[in-house]
């Protein structure tokens, strides 16, 4: 895979095993067959079944009812710069920390950056409430393994080894299934991100990440409008709505809509799409099949006109040293694996 900045045909001995045949591997921590290890992909617990309910039923209806109560005090009050700021502050801050810190750096290993940035990313990321960073990267890369296919958590056409169609497909895989799963075995999915102290203590402290979420916009529209009344409305904007519609526009659809609408211009052996219509609340993540195609490029967007937000903050904190190693497939990657695509956009 060529990294950014990378003359192709000057490749040194260390970035010359980036060949096509690699690029669409996952970690190492995941290629192992369940059959080999004689490790399950899941876990049987009566325990973390029951925390995995009440996290998703928690997640689903607190942001909802927040959002309720924010459109009846806006209704009456009206809404305020300060509270709209809010909103895209946080919807902006987690976005970011979903798209590049969990799903492109932890998930995917995509580029390389300091512990500070890796800190920082996790935070931001958990503040999404879209569980522990580690279970996090741990389901998804589970997903890649099994797109479509048994053992995927949230596909459109199957639940464990039930097909699924129309609406309750699309229920499972958009928000469903965060209530409704087998645990992901983190130990078979994760091991690199459990071999690090670091990433252990902060997907630990996630409740309290989601708290310090909610408080943020609380304290800031109280003390910027000097009120009760503002912090109450921060907390509502900033907190609630900012987490249904992260949920909900954001990134659920990337499970359901992205594998069910939209164009597939390489061939994945699944149904993951391209939608250009979510690219920017994604931050670029609606690039779905392009990702599927290249699961260790840190750019999705491969057209100058596909929006990759997320792949653009990535080239930005490259050229100012944060980040390096920055993993993306050659425009002759590209084209060879499309024009071996004999169903695009089917």
């Amino acid at each position: 895979m060529r990294r950014h900045g990378d003359n192709p045909i000057n490749h040194q001995p260390s970035t010359i095993n980036h060949q096509p045949s690699t690029i669409n591997h996952q970690p190492s921590t995941i290629n192992h067959q369940p059959s080999t290890m004689q490790i399950p992909i899941s876990i049987e617990s009566d325990r973390l079944t029951t925390q995995l309910q009440i996290h998703g039923w928690t997640t689903i209806l607190l942001p909802f009812f927040g959002t309720i109560l924010a459109l009846v005090v806006a209704w009456h009050s009206g809404i305020s710069l300060v509270d709209i700021g809010l909103l895209v502050m946080m919807y902006s801050l987690t976005t970011i920390g979903i798209t590049v810190g969990f799903h492109r750096h932890f998930a995917h290993c995509t580029f390389e950056t300091n512990n500070p940035m890796r800190v920082i990313f996790g935070i931001l990321g958990s503040m999404a409430a879209e569980g522990p960073m580690n279970y996090w990267v741990a389901t998804h890369r589970r997903h890649h393994k099994y797109s479509d296919l048994p053992g995927d958590p949230h596909s459109p056409f199957i639940k464990g080894e039930e097909k699924l169609s129309g609406w309750r497909g699309l229920w499972h895989s958009h928000m469903g299934w965060t209530v409704d799963h087998k645990i992901t075995n983190t130990f078979l999915f994760a091991k690199d991100m459990l071999r690090d102290p670091l990433m252990v203590k902060i997907s630990k402290l996630y409740y309290l990440w989601i708290f310090i979420g909610l408080a943020i916009p609380a304290i800031l529209g109280g003390l910027i409008t000097q009120s009760w009344m503002g912090a109450f409305t921060g907390f509502l904007w900033g907190g609630c709505v900012r987490t249904f519609l992260h949920h909900h526009i954001g990134f659920w659809t990337i499970g359901s809509l992205a594998h069910l609408w939209g164009d597939r211009p390489f061939d994945t052996g699944d149904w993951s799409r391209n939608n250009i219509w979510l690219a920017i609340p994604t931050g670029g993540e609606m690039w779905h099949n392009n990702h599927h195609a290249f699961p260790n490029s840190a750019i999705f967007g491969f057209e100058w006109w596909q929006i990759d937000l997320g792949g653009w903050l990535i080239r930005a904190l490259e050229k100012l040293g944060l980040v390096w190693d920055v993993k993306f497939p050659t425009p002759g990657m590209i084209e060879a694996k499309k024009s071996s695509n004999p169903n695009a956009n089917l």
